[in-house]
């Protein structure tokens, strides 16, 4: 049996870093092992999923550690605690079953991070082209965009944005927010 590795457990100090260097206005932290399902499935059926999925572009259900994303007319990232990937997998297949779809964990394909902190949307506005500002970019919305360099999902909370980032980026992540916040 292998056992999961972070691929960020060396940038621990980086991430603490640049909490240090804002005096707390920017923390960036990050959720190792977050379940992450892809989900593809016609809207049409989306009331046969065994949680509400979001039919409404760029919008959220969250529940407790549960969450679907809208990332597409017909796809969605569930989103579960460290390791669910497994259980949120078969939650899928045994309430769609029979039904074209496709299901796959996607777990180890991103990696999550919590930016929080008063000035948490300006860094975020340094390298995005969405429009965060509270009357357009509000909790319970999501996005697919860049990042710097870099596609990301964000996920807006109350006081989070989740923004999950392909583990071959995350570490160039971390350094265009060093660079950000310096």
């Amino acid at each position: 049996m292998t056992t999961a590795r972070d691929p960020l457990a060396a940038r621990v100090e980086d991430l603490a870093r640049i909490a240090r260097v804002t005096d707390g206005a920017v923390m960036l932290e990050h959720v190792p092992f977050l379940a992450q399902v892809n989900l593809r499935l016609d809207p049409a059926l989306a009331e046969r999923a065994p949680y509400p999925l979001p039919v409404e572009p760029n919008t959220v259900w969250e529940d407790g550690p549960r969450a679907a994303l809208w990332l597409g007319p017909d796809e969605w990232v569930i989103l579960g605690p460290p390791h669910a990937g497994e259980e949120i997998v078969a939650e899928l297949e045994g309430t769609l079953e029979g039904l074209h779809r496709s299901i796959v964990d996607v777990s180890a394909n991103r990696v999550a991070l919590e930016i929080s902190g008063q000035q948490a949307k300006e860094i975020l506005s340094k390298g995005c082209s969405i429009d965060l500002h509270p009357s357009m970019w509000a909790p319970g919305m999501c996005a697919q965009t860049m990042l710097g360099k870099a596609q990301v999902v964000l996920h807006e909370r109350a006081d989070t944005t989740g923004i999950a980032v392909r583990t071959s980026f995350a570490n160039y992540l971390i350094d265009w927010f060093g660079a950000a916040t310096a």
